[in-house]
């Protein structure tokens, strides 16, 4: 069983001696991303998990004094956040210091997966541009989500049902910062592929040993004073599209 927080802790390991001493440039908090900037033009993302934000922690309380700290300053919050936007924050700023380089042209991760009328897919958090993809081939999709206002929420007996039978799980990043990740890897059955996806999703194959996670799905970012105008504008993945380059790494599992 892997711990509550333990790929978080391992991404704070993993960069704790890497570029930590890179100042932070700007910092940017929308309705649905937060992006941070750091020297070097390197910029992260991470989702702003707003149903999840309970009144008064939705605030940050170094507003106004985090551009010109220490990446290391903002990394902490990976693992010492007190609420989701807290570790969007450290989850960003990690993202940061990887800021993978974008490739020539997008990699389409389904077909990676190579997904058939036999799979079973398990798609935790909705992923609205993939739901009719994942259909045309002929596989079966149920969909876990925790947003009353996305979809109806399923029972934890349907939950838990789901994940043990399906062959392909998609998870979203975003299970990083409301620290869930852990608990639907360990209720997983044997699926052949288990993918994590998003513009959140940190690129680094390392923080997955141990576990089924054989793809990761991230992105690239292409124009970093655009991304940051659409954060600040409210802007979410659709606005976001045009300026990032989907990017994977296949894990090998032998």
């Amino acid at each position: 069983m892997i711990p509550t927080g333990e790929i978080s802790s391992r991404f704070y390991e993993y960069l704790s001696g890497r570029e930590g001493d890179l100042l932070v440039k700007e910092v940017r908090v929308g309705l649905s991303y937060l992006g941070v900037k750091l020297e070097e033009d390197r910029m992260g993302l991470a989702a702003v998990l707003r149903h999840e934000l309970t009144p008064g922690c939705s605030v940050l309380d170094e507003a106004g004094k985090l551009v010109g700290s220490k990446a290391s300053d903002l990394l902490r919050r990976l693992v010492n956040g007190r609420n989701p936007l807290e570790k969007a924050l450290g989850l960003a700023t990690a993202n940061a210091i990887i800021h993978p380089e974008p490739t020539e042209e997008d990699k389409n991760t389904l077909e990676l997966i190579n997904l058939g009328s036999e799979d079973r897919v398990a798609m935790i958090g909705l992923f609205r541009p993939l739901v009719q993809r994942i259909k045309e081939t002929g596989a079966s999709l149920s969909i876990i989500e925790r947003n009353p206002a996305r979809m109806e929420i399923l029972g934890q007996k349907e939950r838990e049902r789901i994940l043990e039978e399906c062959t392909v799980a998609i998870i979203t990043a975003t299970t990083l910062l409301n620290d869930t990740m852990e608990e639907v890897l360990n209720s997983l059955g044997s699926p052949r592929h288990v993918a994590v996806l998003g513009p959140s999703t940190p690129m680094c194959g390392d923080l997955f040993e141990g576990t089924q996670v054989s793809l990761l799905g991230g992105s690239a970012l292409l124009n970093t004073e655009k991304i940051m105008q659409i954060i600040s504008e409210g802007g979410g993945t659709t606005a976001l599209r045009p300026y990032l380059r989907f990017v994977n790494i296949l894990l090998d599992k032998d």
